[in-house]
């Protein structure tokens, strides 16, 4: 079997009609460093690879930026915006600002956390080695912190830059619950 390439990926993700729309109307809304990232890319990949619909099994598109105002009010602002202009769509569509997550993130998920220093700070640190994918929304350009090997040979397998067990595997039975072919590596 071929490796993997980005533009393979890119193409896939553009089936889905929603990730079509998101990667048209975000960059007209001039957010800073805007990323389409997290499960509305690899979900559409593992669709793809059933031969299911591109948007079966996704529960809402993530849209990350980076922006230096830490301010509540400038992310609702951006949040506003997202959410006017992707109305239309009838998906849940989540957007935050990753310089303002160690805000908030031990609150929710306990655990310190670091602040990032730019969009794919985050993204690097999702849970799952093949989820931590991204797309420029301003250069259409594929992000992958850990290639694409994970994701072609659809393993979920622990995030060692975000070691955290017990949230591991509670993603990664919701992925195998949609997806039961997915292999969990220990």
């Amino acid at each position: 079997m071929h490796s993997l390439t980005d533009e393979q990926v890119l193409a896939i993700i553009r089936e889905n009609p929603v990730n079509r729309a998101l990667l048209d109307v975000l960059p007209t809304l001039d957010i800073p460093h805007c990323m389409l990232v997290a499960g509305a890319l690899f979900q559409t990949v593992w669709n793809h690879r059933a031969g299911l619909p591109a948007q079966r099994g996704i529960k809402d598109y993530d849209i990350a930026y980076f922006d230096e105002d830490l301010s509540w009010e400038a992310e609702d602002r951006v949040i506003a915006s997202v959410q006017q202009a992707c109305a239309h769509l009838g998906v849940n569509v989540e957007v935050r600002n990753q310089a303002r997550v160690h805000l908030w993130y031990q609150a929710k998920f306990g655990g310190d956390y670091a602040p990032l220093l730019k969009v794919t700070d985050g993204i690097d640190r999702y849970l799952i080695r093949s989820t931590c994918l991204g797309v420029d929304v301003c250069t259409g350009a594929l992000y992958s912190t850990h290639g694409l090997d994970d994701l072609q040979n659809d393993l979920l397998q622990m995030n060692e830059l975000n070691p955290r067990p017990d949230l591991f595997r509670q993603k990664a039975a919701s992925y195998q619950a949609r997806w039961p072919w997915l292999v969990l590596v220990a």
